[in-house]
């Protein structure tokens, strides 16, 4: 932490500006004295102008400004603060904010702030990639540390200067011979500060059946750099869905963009499921990597699988990305004589855009294959669409 500085003499401040100077000409050249790394001078200049102008928003900036730069948070905070309630449609107000919360190690108001600003000017990429880089740093902090667009998952961060994200989301799959599969999700979720709650309305049509289930989804931020997804879902005609299930997942940050998860989720069906599962993540530049390996234990029956997923944030931000996976499986069922071995693999490519602050879609297609066993080949199209308000 710097000592502080001695404030200059107005004189000295005085000296420096023609006596003829205009307000605006004196802002600028305070602006200039703490861009050329005269912090005192700037701010003995700034005080000057508040007492001219009290509650001038340009001053109360460029003051805040030079205050977070001295690490003199509570200074800077209630400068910018003002300017912010002054002026909320101000974009260098948010994003100075965000500087602020950043330097303190507070990457969850960090990238709100930067949020309320690149919602302000939706063209600015500077804005929206200090978004990233600060959700980034919720994780490994911040989910996505100084290097990917999209840190923690997309449905644990804040989403840019909005609180509320609806979606529609439906999947198709052709599976060879007998009725093609489909199933929809409606879902409404809330951002809070420490991460977020959702409600979903689930709809699936499988094997000329019909189900229903709902939902609700939430994620948590706990100790500096992990933060957990807690679920749980009921089918209350349990024909599709388990009639009940449940998940709890915990994100930690590794350092250095890397984080690791552990998981377990439990499938309520007529012989209960469980689902153990470990994956290990890197966030760097625009992209982020996880391998994630599950082992499925029902019964006699034991099953694995691996995935690797890959996202490339092609804007520079945690909105619009393009996502792949490629996975395989193993199945042995103890029980089955005839169909006790299987082999599967298979992958999937989506894309998510979002063609306006608001609103925003996701198109996708899917390739799966089950080798021994009865085998089989699966494809499948799905589409999504998202308002966020």
């Amino acid at each position: 932490m710097p000592a502080d500085y001695q404030h200059a003499p107005a004189e000295a401040v005085q000296a420096t500006q023609p006596p003829s100077a205009s307000f605006d000409e004196q802002v600028e050249q305070a602006r200039k004295l703490a861009n050329d790394g005269q912090p005192e001078l700037a701010l003995a200049a700034y005080h000057l102008l508040l007492a001219r102008s009290p509650g001038n928003v340009d001053v109360l900036l460029g003051r805040g400004i030079v205050l977070s730069r001295l690490e003199r948070w509570a200074e800077a905070e209630a400068d910018l603060g003002a300017a912010a309630k002054a002026a909320p449609e101000y974009a260098d107000v948010w994003f100075a904010l965000g500087n602020l919360y950043q330097w303190q190690d507070q990457p969850a108001r960090a990238a709100e702030a930067y949020g309320r600003a690149a919602a302000l000017r939706p063209q600015d990429a500077a804005a929206r990639l200090a978004q990233a880089r600060a959700l980034g740093a919720m994780q490994p902090a911040p989910v996505t540390p100084a290097a990917p667009a999209k840190p923690v998952n997309p449905e644990a961060a804040l989403a840019s200067g909005h609180t509320w994200v609806a979606g529609l989301h439906g999947n198709w799959q052709d599976v060879g011979a007998g009725t093609r599969w489909n199933d929809q999700t409606l879902s409404v979720r809330r951002y809070l500060q420490g991460g977020s709650i959702g409600v979903e309305a689930l709809r699936a049509h499988r094997f000329d059946q019909a189900g229903r289930a709902w939902a609700i989804d939430a994620y948590a931020s706990l100790w500096n750099g992990a933060y957990a997804n807690l679920r749980y879902q009921r089918a209350p005609g349990a024909r599709l869905f388990p009639a009940n299930a449940g998940r709890v997942e915990l994100y930690q940050s590794l350092g250095n963009g890397w984080e690791a998860s552990l998981s377990n989720d439990v499938l309520g069906f007529d012989t209960r499921v469980n689902i153990y599962g470990v994956g290990l993540a890197r966030y760097t530049g625009n992209f982020y990597v996880q391998l994630r390996h599950q082992n499925i234990v029902s019964g006699g029956a034991r099953s694995s699988g691996d995935r690797l997923l890959g996202r490339w944030y092609y804007t520079g931000e945690a909105d619009n990305h393009v996502e792949m996976t490629v996975n395989r499986g193993r199945s042995d069922d103890l029980l089955s004589l005839t169909s006790g071995r299987a082999r599967s693999g298979g992958g999937s490519l989506a894309w998510v855009h979002y063609l306006s602050r608001d609103w925003g879609g996701k198109i996708g297609a899917s390739y799966a294959r089950t080798d021994g066993g009865a085998g089989g080949r699966e494809r499948g199209v799905s589409i999504g669409l998202y308002r966020r308000w």
